[in-house]
């Protein structure tokens, strides 16, 4: 029997390398790889992660897959839509030290698409990445948390 995750919406994001994005994710976002599958051939295909109890689960659809920074390469639609710093398809995970989180990101290879900033709207202070074959990600956390504060 799977255990059944408490967790109501779980991010499922695909890769053309499984086993090379959760190692990047490990180092660059914190993530820890709670689960990995491989196929007969030896390809990773999905890898569950888990960052604080924040489950991100990572997949391998098919050799015909293209990530979306090799999409927006060969796609002019996709490079445009690309330009914004925004997260257009990704994942908004809550940290509890944004600013050690962003520091190990950028550190890690990161793309940052936007500098930390106060969200007060929301109430969040923020930052925006993308990572190795470019899936977007948001990173936030209390908008008063602030080291030495």
């Amino acid at each position: 029997m799977v255990e059944r995750l408490s967790q109501r919406a779980i991010p499922m994001l695909s890769y053309e390398d499984v086993g090379r994005a959760a190692e990047w994710i490990s180092k660059a976002f914190g993530f820890r790889e709670t689960g990995r599958f491989v196929d007969e051939d030896g390809t990773v295909s999905h890898v569950n992660m888990e960052l604080d109890g924040a489950v991100v689960m990572l997949g391998w659809p098919s050799a015909y897959y293209q990530g979306p920074k090799r999409h927006a390469e060969l796609c002019e639609h996709a490079r445009r839509w690309s330009e914004t710093p925004f997260v257009v398809d990704g994942v908004l995970v809550y940290v509890d030290d944004l600013d050690a989180h962003y520091e190990r990101a950028r550190a890690g290879g990161a793309r940052i698409l936007s500098e930390l900033e106060d969200n007060v709207g929301v109430g969040q202070r923020q930052y925006r990445a993308e990572d190795l074959e470019g899936h977007r990600w948001m990173f936030a956390g209390d908008l008063g948390a602030r080291p030495g504060s």
